[in-house]
């Protein structure tokens, strides 16, 4: 195990899944680091900090979602969820609440670990732009801070889910994106719940960018086809 193996956060208050989560991505070569409760989690976060962690959201001192809220404010790393909620409304609220991907309980950890690869790929492929900054109708966009910033300075924070989805537009500005294309290169599953959490990520990034919801300028909604993003963009 090398020192630069990605450090892998699971939070599950089930000595069993945490033992097997650990040794399926122990022995795909990650590093783990395992807590059965919030405040072990959210403590070791001010020590480590992980590239992808493993939430569960039937947690014995915290509400499990409120747990991935604050990782989506203030954390750089994906969010998996891993739970035995099963119903749609519940993985919308996960996605929306910031998680980059939902696993459904009882799950095989060959597909945990592939769903953390997949993470990271796509973590890496942003980590070599990271440092750009994206210029655009009086805004920037710093995704090594998690910023947007307007022509006054004021700074407005933004999830990496939200990222996610901003780095899309302003890759591929005056183009339009389809909801297929969207879950193509965002990965989850598609269907209504992958919808629904797109349409709050994009009614968000609109709020934040001060964009009228009916009538918005910058990202505009194609019905039945998908949405296009109508600034300048200039990568610095």
């Amino acid at each position: 195990m090398t020192a630069k193996a990605p450090l892998i956060a699971i939070l599950d208050d089930e000595p069993e899944i945490r033992r097997m989560l650990q040794d399926a991505l122990e022995e795909a070569g990650f590093r783990c680091a395992a807590f059965a409760r919030a405040t072990e989690f959210e403590a070791a976060l001010n020590r480590v900090t992980p590239d992808v962690c493993l939430v569960d959201l039937g947690l014995p001192d915290r509400d499990g979602l409120a747990v991935v809220h604050r990782l989506a404010l203030e954390s750089g790393a994906a969010i998996i969820i891993i739970s035995g909620r099963a119903q749609v409304q519940d993985r919308v609220t996960g996605l929306e609440l910031g998680a980059d991907d939902y696993i459904i309980k009882p799950f095989d950890p060959a597909e945990v670990v592939a769903r953390v690869r997949a993470r990271l790929r796509k973590s890496r492929g942003a980590a070599e732009r990271v440092a750009q900054i994206a210029r655009f109708n009086g805004w920037a966009a710093y995704f090594d801070r998690y910023l947007l910033v307007n022509q006054a300075g004021v700074e407005v924070p933004f999830s990496h889910a939200e990222g996610e989805v901003l780095r899309l537009f302003l890759e591929a500005p005056k183009r339009l994106i389809s909801r297929a294309q969207m879950q193509a290169s965002l990965g989850g599953a598609a269907g209504d719940s992958f919808d629904r959490a797109m349409d709050v990520r994009i009614s968000r990034l609109r709020t934040k960018l001060g964009e009228d919801p009916k009538n918005p300028l910058l990202i505009k909604t194609i019905y039945g086809a998908g949405y296009i993003f109508l600034g300048d963009v200039v990568w610095i």
